[in-house]
């Protein structure tokens, strides 16, 4: 794919915008690419975040059954004979319909055609929690798939990285998973930079610097690990905050680089504890800059539990900055 958007400008827009907007610039500069999905097409997706887009190119933006596995498997037929598939599953949740089209499939087209074929496809899909949500449609799946070598698997926390993933995502030969959050779609507007060239998948961003604790998070995680960096530097504590945005590739050099800086860690998902992705990362951490770490390695997320629709009990289960400024500060006391 050419990169036909040199200009750049930039425009204030909401999570939700941003993505609308990095799927109209697909589409406008990859006349392969395709769009489809349950209510994507005339209703402009249950959250509105495809809204104008089959008005303005048509067929190639369509409807579908209610049919998970009919979409991803079409995607991966389309995906290896030249088209880029771009396909909405509605919640992540439901992509567990599909496991076979995304685990046995798309991720194997590479690695059992000796690299003769590839699947470009994108999945797009969102998770999180939201007052209301019920155990069905509010988990945090992003450690399932990023478990499995060959499907990029990417989670967008900012407007910015709304539009700037997606568009790595839809340009990558690979089979790439883009995990929205729907708590972040509609929030307030941010400054984003369109146009440009279009980066490739992989690479974390230094939020915060800082230099007595690394704080690693991402998707609206980061937003709560921000806060909390806030409150603890009111306390004289100098947190640095990463948001790793790629689980797949994930960007060790970003995260040791900071963590040798500032010998913590701390690690915050909204995903449940045990077996996230957090436990990944504190385990190579621990390996790799073993000696150099001042502290273990610390590790906040969801406590083990189906994830009930009434508000009071979400806001008892899910991380806070309240709760990560009373763990780093404990962190500070032992190491010091």
């Amino acid at each position: 794919m050419n990169d036909k958007s040199t200009h750049t400008q930039v425009i204030e827009m909401s999570y939700a915008q941003a993505v609308n907007t990095a799927l109209h610039r697909s589409l406008t500069e990859m006349p392969e690419t395709i769009l489809y999905g349950e209510d994507v097409g005339k209703a402009g997706g249950i959250f509105g975040v495809t809204k104008n887009l089959k008005s303005v190119f048509g067929e190639r933006v369509f409807d579908t059954p209610i049919s998970e596995t009919a979409m991803l498997g079409t995607a991966v037929g389309a995906a290896m004979t030249g088209l880029r598939p771009i396909v909405e599953i509605m919640w992540i949740d439901f992509t567990l319909v599909a496991m076979d089209q995304i685990v046995n499939q798309a991720a194997n087209v590479r690695y059992v055609s000796a690299g003769r074929l590839h699947a470009p496809l994108t999945i797009r899909t969102q998770q999180g929690y939201l007052p209301g949500s019920c155990a069905q449609h509010s988990q945090n799946l992003e450690a399932l798939y990023a478990h499995i070598p060959g499907l990029r698997v990417g989670l967008a926390a900012t407007a910015q990285d709304a539009y700037s993933m997606l568009l790595s995502a839809v340009r990558c030969n690979d089979p790439t998973l883009i995990i929205e959050n729907r708590g972040l779609y509609h929030g307030e507007k941010q400054p984003v930079t369109v146009g440009g060239v279009i980066e490739p998948v992989g690479g974390a961003v230094i939020m915060r610097p800082g230099t007595d604790l690394t704080i690693l998070s991402w998707s609206a995680m980061l937003h709560q690990a921000m806060a909390a960096a806030e409150q603890l530097s009111e306390k004289g504590i100098d947190a640095e905050v990463i948001n790793a945005r790629w689980l797949n590739p994930f960007d060790w050099g970003a995260l040791f680089a900071s963590v040798r800086k500032t010998g913590r860690l701390i690690i915050v998902h909204e995903a449940v504890l045990t077996g996230g992705f957090g436990a990944e990362v504190a385990a190579r951490t621990s390996s790799e800059l073993f000696g150099q770490l001042v502290a273990p390695v610390e590790r906040i997320g969801t406590l083990d539990s189906r994830i009930p629709s009434a508000p009071h009990l979400q806001k008892a289960l899910i991380p806070d900055a309240a709760q990560i400024v009373s763990k780093a500060s404990a962190l500070m006391l032992k190491s010091n």
